[in-house]
């Protein structure tokens, strides 16, 4: 039995490239919703969200002889996930009326606790301020973070996933985060 969830990736990447078909059903549970998260955060649709995240695992099948045994699954995955992503995002600049815009991302539920209903309803409309401002990231540095702070990805993790060096991942972080910093100055002041 693997004894982490890396383990078990890559045994099931080693089914899949011997002919288990159904290894791919084991990392679609495991890791279908991670990945709609994902790319709901970068495209702010969760229908996108989940055509993207079938493309996804579409192109791991296809690819899964590709896969290298001695790197994380979770890498790999998120790294096909932004070429997936970046490619949607230059379809959508070169058609740009045949998208809606989004209204509204649904965020995850707050933690629970003994906090009052108020109190959720400021989580909620921070949460809320806090994925619009993300959303209006230029594309490469929203990856960044979306890949560090939802996905928990090291920033070697993230270089490798969108192929570039550590230090353009603590740049573009660093360069983010003072972005957001300043749009969300004023809505995440305490009341």
């Amino acid at each position: 039995m693997p004894s982490s969830r890396d383990d078990l990736d890559s045994e099931l990447m080693r089914a899949l490239a011997d002919g288990d078909d159904l290894a791919l059903n084991s990392l679609m549970e495991a890791w279908t919703g991670p990945l709609i998260a994902f790319f709901t955060r970068l495209t702010g649709d969760r229908a996108i969200a989940s055509d993207l995240a079938q493309e996804t695992f579409m192109r791991i099948y296809r690819h899964r002889f590709r896969f290298r045994q001695n790197e994380r699954f979770s890498t790999w995955l998120f790294a096909i996930g932004a070429n997936i992503a970046r490619n949607h995002a230059r379809w959508r600049n070169r058609h740009p009326e045949t998208l809606l815009a989004h209204e509204e991302i649904r965020e995850l539920p707050p933690a629970t606790g003994e906090a009052s209903p108020d109190e959720h309803v400021v989580l909620r409309e921070r949460q809320a301020a806090v994925q619009r401002a993300v959303s209006t990231l230029p594309h490469d540095l929203r990856e960044v973070v979306v890949l560090a702070t939802w996905h928990g990805l090291s920033h070697a993790e993230i270089g490798k996933a969108l192929q570039i060096s550590t230090k353009a991942v603590e740049t573009r972080l660093y360069r983010a985060r003072k972005i957001l910093r300043d749009l969300l100055a004023k809505t995440l002041e305490a009341p």
